[in-house]
């Protein structure tokens, strides 16, 4: 069955894939037709399975299951299906996929080998090594080489750890980093690969107007100099640049079976041209060529501008000057006025290639840098030159085009080791993907190093140093210098180079869409997700536009010089997260990391990323940044909006152990005042439907929450657990849905028990793990507590407060709950009241702090009331309060309200035995008949508790004195009084808090957890 998937339930991964591509209900490994389809008679014949039976529907048997595994198939939407795409007849049922044919040969190495060699070789291998010399370039190939090595050993690694569809380096990064990191990537990788495309044209184009048709620029360059010849040169590669890509571009949308047809041929031009390369350095030691090459003084002179390498030349025993002295000369005479230098130095003829066995490889050792417009000169040999006299008739001689330096040779060299994941892009069409990857991409990269690293030898042993550093061969006659040295003629490396380079840019236009449609597919990026569409053989229509686009960007900077740390910077940063991947999986030792390939390391796999970021940096680090800033700027784009996908990446792993490790560290011990944060327990109560009663309980966490502390948001079910998880899960639902909608950032904790109560208890008791329990409760003040219906709700509530009292747990009770603001108001001004009767820890003075964090509570005051008694000194009591709050860096105004005893008035009185009649009621409601009547007996007592009286009394006062200061106050936040001992009385606990709180619209009552959460110390 699972061959018959759609190209997005492939590899590509359509919107509802996950993990391994494959939606869950066509996972081979759970709910498989291959069981439900077949008759359950056949399953268990002769019911030996008759035990299992029950589960068969959703756990088949492994019998029915091992074929399916067995064949398992997630071949990529690549070339091969498009052709059979474009052959099938309109309405006609494709046929069946053939199985993959591939061997490591032509699946995996002549893949990865055609797409390393490319146009730098042939370019600018042979300049790096006249400017860097020998040895700093065998450096640069050496650092180059050991990265790509180390990057293939941490991909074979990841490739052999399961199948590996389309998408290659993408699809590895995506599902070992998460979709976050794989975008990012990704994204970057597929602007290597389109950049690499403007690149192969540019280097296609230079090799065409240079060396092959000069004459066919647009811009002509005969007769310009300096910036003008520079111009002219880039505006015919941006021309000719624009025409090839769109030609390019024509071929891949007519039908990429062209460009795969065409790219043996292609390959084999690159193979006989480096061929070609090796026997002309043979034929050097036997027979140098024959490439002169003309100096005066030490300086290298335009081949142009001579005709015969010397100042005169005898002609019928007559002197006659030649067309270098008239280069130098005012006139052609020999009493003519010439240059300077030309006058005091004499001109040398020298061979450019003087062969393997010259021994030139001594003087072509160490670099020769140069700055932009200088001389190309030869070591070793003594010129007259006047220092104090400037350099004149420059055109006539050999300059450097750009300022040349170690890190630029990195940058420009860098992409000529690049392609290594052209066999893990084709994994779907390998007959054996885990043997072949590993082997195939480790045996290019070995090839193509020891071809860079002997070219990087025997260039410098066999060429002349000046010809070295002649990036465009004009001291040799506008010759290709690599071709100066190729046997049997130049024109096989022009002609193979410039078909390579063609064959290159194809198959990057080719790849690169296929790329952007993986990840459009994927479903990460939601606003590529046009790109993901394309014809109906699923060619990327779309994509190939955007490629030719982007790809065009590089075309208009014309210059390979500029282009190739461009692509430099995406590439090296692919393959740093390719390394990153396989050193995280290492260290993790998750199951699933079981890869075929053994022969790697974690410490192999960070030395590579360590590689990568250097060369970054040291290629262009402000390009390094721009790669880096793009790549955040996708990934947070990803992160913010949620991609919701489940591919069991290294990164949530990271989490997993940087979690255990944090939750191990906070086991040593509390934490330290300084340390303190309210991590909030919020207990809301659900209705029928299972919508929370009270929202605006998660707007004030909200609000509290510039503390960044744990937040758990629990409910209750009632029930059993077998019965009612249907009910809990849907709680749960309704909680996170209200929590993502007010901002809150925690966990949720839904409890299934008998009775709300037990509930409530056990919420408290083993919420939070380990160390990161939760140290505050918030409960919402029970609004109808009065009626006879409700008097289990504030019994439970009191409850709350002896627990978190035991636990030394801090309570918050929000009074008038849906008066409170939610999180999109604003409060222009007003102030919070902070009424400090007892001490608590602290809490009073923090929570204000926290809460004007906020941007609702923003633009409000805080105000400290304190109450004193007969006996206190009231002036000294606000100097020291103020004192305190300055220490706290906590700006407020204090007041001191001062309370003196009065007589107990009859209204405290009227209000007492109120209170006291309304217990007596409700204790009757509950008495048994017997007990009811017992109680009748007895004559009714009118004696009121002199203990409930004065505690009244108190709660009236200060209601008086909360209410004249604090009645416009836009939150009051008091100390709440503790709950009585025994069991008796909770009625007139409640009600003393009625009368506490009464006539004000918010309040707050905080109860502390019993110790200290704010401290003057630093």
């Amino acid at each position: 069955m699972l061959n018959n998937m759609t190209d997005c339930e492939e590899g590509e991964g359509g919107p509802n894939s996950q993990g391994d591509g494959n939606p869950k209900e066509s996972s081979p490994f759970i709910n498989s037709s291959a069981a439900t389809n077949m008759d359950k008679s056949q399953q268990y014949d002769g019911n030996n399975m008759a035990l299992f039976e029950e589960e068969m529907d959703t756990s088949p048997m492994v019998s029915s299951l091992l074929s399916t595994l067995a064949n398992y198939s997630n071949l990529p939407t690549g070339s091969k299906e498009h052709e059979e795409a474009e052959n099938n007849e309109e309405g006609s049922r494709p046929s069946k996929k053939p199985a993959p044919q591939l061997g490591t040969l032509m699946g995996v190495y002549l893949p990865c080998i055609q797409n390393i060699f490319g146009v730098i070789l042939f370019l600018r291998m042979t300049w790096m090594v006249g400017i860097g010399g020998v040895f700093g370039s065998f450096i640069i190939v050496f650092m180059c080489c050991s990265t790509t090595m180390l990057t293939a050993i941490s991909m074979s690694a990841i490739a052999t750890n399961g199948v590996v569809p389309a998408g290659g380096s993408y699809y590895m990064i995506s599902r070992s980093l998460g979709p976050e990191f794989g975008g990012a990537v990704g994204i970057c990788f597929y602007l290597g690969t389109t950049f690499a495309g403007a690149m192969y044209i540019l280097g296609c184009i230079e090799i065409l107007l240079i060396y092959i048709v000069p004459q066919a620029a647009i811009f002509k360059i005969e007769g310009l100099e300096g910036p003008e010849a520079e111009a002219a040169l880039l505006n015919n590669m941006r021309v000719y640049g624009t025409i090839v890509l769109s030609l390019m571009a024509l071929v891949v949308f007519v039908g990429v079976k062209y460009v795969n047809k065409l790219a043996l041929v292609f390959l084999a031009c690159v193979i006989l041209s480096i061929l070609s390369v090796y026997a002309g350095v043979i034929k050097t030691a036997i027979d140098p060529p024959v490439f002169p090459v003309c100096l005066l003084g030490n300086r290298t002179l335009l081949s142009k501008g001579y005709d015969v390498c010397a100042k005169v030349i005898e002609i019928d025993n007559e002197t006659v000057t030649t067309k270098l002295w008239r280069s130098f000369c005012d006139s052609e005479y020999l009493n003519a006025t010439c240059d300077e230098y030309f006058n005091n130095n004499n001109v040398t003829e020298i061979q450019g290639i003087p062969g393997v066995t010259s021994g030139i490889l001594a003087e072509n050792l160490f670099g020769n840098y140069l700055e932009k417009g200088m001389i190309l000169e030869k070591r070793g040999l003594v010129s007259d030159v006047d220092p104090d006299s400037p350099t004149t008739s420059s055109n006539r001689y050999v300059l450097a085009d750009i300022t040349s330096f170690f890190t630029l040779l990195v940058g420009i060299y860098f992409p000529s080791v690049t392609g290594i994941m052209a066999g893990s892009n084709r994994s779907g069409d390998l007959r054996d993907a885990q043997k072949s990857i590993p082997i195939g991409t480790i045996a290019a990269i070995s090839t193509t190093s020891t071809v860079y690293m002997s070219c990087v030898v025997l260039f410098g042993a066999c060429i002349e140093g000046v010809v070295l550093r002649d990036k465009f061969g004009e001291g040799v006659s506008g010759n290709l210098v690599i071709g100066t040295l190729a046997w049997p003629s130049p024109w096989v490396i022009v002609f193979g180079s410039f078909f390579s380079t063609c064959g290159a840019g194809l198959q990057s236009l080719t790849g690169a869409p296929r790329l952007l449609q993986a990840i459009s597919r994927d479903g990460i990026i939601p606003f590529l997700r046009i790109f993901g569409h394309g014809k109906a053989n699923g060619e990327p229509t779309w994509a190939l536009l955007l490629t030719a686009s982007i790809c065009e960007i590089g075309i208009i900077i014309a210059s390979l010089d500029s282009v190739a740390p461009i692509l430099s910077m995406f590439f090296l940063m692919c393959y740093m997260f390719v390394n990153l991947a396989c050193a995280l999986q290492t260290l993790l030792r998750t199951p699933n990391w079981r890869p075929r390939f053994k022969f790697y390391h974690w410490a192999l796999s960070f030395l590579g990323m360590s590689l990568c970021l250097s060369l970054m940096f040291m290629c262009s680090w402000y390009y390094a940044i721009v790669a880096m800033g793009i790549a955040t700027c996708i990934y947070k784009y990803i992160e913010f909006y949620r991609a919701e996908k489940e591919w069991g990446d290294g990164i949530r792993g990271i989490s997993l152990s940087a979690a255990r490790f944090a939750l191990m560290r906070l086991e040593e011990g509390p934490p330290h005042t300084k340390n303190w944060r309210p991590q909030i327990l919020v207990l809301v109560s659900m209705d029928a439907e299972q919508n929370i009663e009270q929202p605006r309980l998660l707007s004030l966490t909200n609000q509290l929450k510039a503390g960044k502390g744990l937040t758990i948001v629990g409910t209750c079910v009632q029930g059993t657990f077998l019965d009612n998880y249907t009910e809990a899960h849907k709680a749960d639902q309704s909680l996170r849905k209200l929590m993502e909608t007010e901002k809150v950032k925690g966990f949720t904790q839904v409890v299934i028990s008998s009775n709300l109560r037990d509930g409530t208890s056990h919420l408290i008791q083993v919420g939070g793990l380990g160390g990161l329990k939760h140290n505050t409760v918030m409960v919402s003040w029970p609004r109808n507590w009065k009626q006879p219906e409700c008097h289990q709700e504030f019994r439970n509530f009191i409850e709350v407060v002896r627990e978190t009292t035991i636990a030394s747990i801090a309570l918050l009770v929000p009074k008038n709950i849906s008066s409170y603001p939610s999180n999109g108001e604003r409060f222009t001004e007003g102030h919070i009241d902070v009424w400090w009767v007892v001490h608590d820890g602290g809490m009073l003075m923090l929570l204000p702090f926290l809460l004007r964090q906020h941007k609702v509570w923003r633009k409000c005051k805080m105000r400290i009331f304190t109450v004193a008694q007969m006996d206190d000194n009231s002036i000294q009591m606000k100097k020291d309060l103020i004192t305190f709050l300055y220490h706290l860096r906590i700006d407020a105004v204090v007041e001191v309200v001062e309370m003196h005893d009065g007589d107990i008035s009859a209204y405290t009185y009227e209000k007492t035995l109120i209170m006291e009649q309304r217990s007596q009621i409700l204790k009757q409601m509950h008495l048994t008949k017997n007990e009811m009547e017992r109680e009748v007996s007895q004559e009714p007592s009118y004696y009121l508790n002199q203990t409930d009286v004065r505690r009244m009394h108190t709660a009236m006062r200060l209601n008086e004195v909360i209410t004249k200061k604090s009645k416009e106050a836009k939150l009051v936040l008091l100390n709440m009084p503790g709950p009585p001992k025994n069991r008796v009385g909770e009625e007139n606990y409640m009600e003393f808090l009625e009368v506490l709180t009464e006539g004000l619209n918010r309040v707050l009552l905080v109860r502390g957890g019993g110790r200290e959460v704010i401290t003057i110390y630093s």
